[in-house]
């Protein structure tokens, strides 16, 4: 069972998991729509669950935005994690309000922070994973951040493949010097010695990383990268190819007839 679990979920498995949930997803619907429009939907559905505290409204629009997400062709173990998430922090959060003297009804109150955290994290799942890291640069930049910004947030967007394969390579390496223990009670000494490697791995990880994004820098200082962000016509040359057009437009206002219709069946059947 435990090898069959680390072959499952290895770091290869996560990593490739990943980089289909960046780059995989290009002949989706949401992927196919205007970036500055995704952004604008993103922000206020980060925002809209929390003017709400009527159940069965948080709950249509967490139904709502799963929809979207699965849409987008979300990886599984994405919402994986994010379930184990959930559980873990309604577990946490009852178990601690029973350690200071609550009762079952904490966890019935709990439900509405639970549903409005799930609903934005719905939200992030169904818009990150259908854009980019170019379309999100283009994005703010084309909303007016700075440059520097833009490039920063699609630069570690791109990172995140580079961390994990980073990771592996150093875990490896570790494996490669070391010993690994004999499988005892339980595999515990196994477990525990992957654990040290996990944590032990981390500083050299940083470490090469930082020296590639030095090396990143460099590369793009010769190449101009701070005059070109900053110079009008550059801008607007990059930024050209963004249109919004009658799909985008349809797209709001099926979202904004969604959420009327979520609002009036929650006014009508409030819990």
């Amino acid at each position: 069972m435990f090898k069959a679990f680390r072959e499952k979920f290895s770091v290869e498995y996560v990593k490739r998991e990943i980089l289909r949930t960046t780059y995989g997803n290009r002949e989706t619907f949401l992927a196919q729509l205007d970036p500055r429009v995704l952004l604008l939907w993103y922000l206020v559905f980060a925002l809209l669950p929390w003017f709400f505290y009527n159940r069965t409204i948080l709950l249509g629009l967490c139904l709502m935005l799963l929809g979207m997400a699965l849409l987008t062709r979300v990886s599984s173990l994405i919402l994986i994690f994010l379930a184990v998430g959930v559980v873990g922090q309604i577990f946490g959060w009852s178990m601690t309000a029973l350690f200071f003297g609550g009762n079952l009804e904490i966890f019935w109150s709990l439900t509405t922070l639970i549903l409005k955290l799930l609903a934005v994290s719905l939200a992030s799942i169904a818009i990150f994973a259908s854009l980019e890291p170019d379309r999100l640069s283009d994005a703010l930049l084309a909303l007016g951040m700075p440059g520097q910004f833009a490039f920063g947030m699609s630069y570690g967007y791109r990172m995140i493949p580079v961390l994990i394969d980073e990771y592996h390579h150093v875990i490896n390496a570790y494996r490669l010097r070391g010993k690994q223990p004999e499988p005892g009670f339980l595999r515990t000494r196994q477990i525990a010695h992957y654990l040290n490697l996990m944590v032990r791995a981390f500083y050299p990880m940083i470490l090469n990383t930082a020296k590639r994004i030095r090396t990143t820098v460099e590369g793009l200082e010769i190449k101009g990268f701070t005059y070109a962000v900053n110079h009008p016509e550059v801008k607007k040359l990059k930024l050209q190819h963004l249109r919004v057009d009658l799909r985008d437009y349809l797209f709001l206002a099926s979202t904004v007839l969604a959420v009327l219709v979520i609002v009036i069946i929650g006014l009508q059947f409030p819990t």
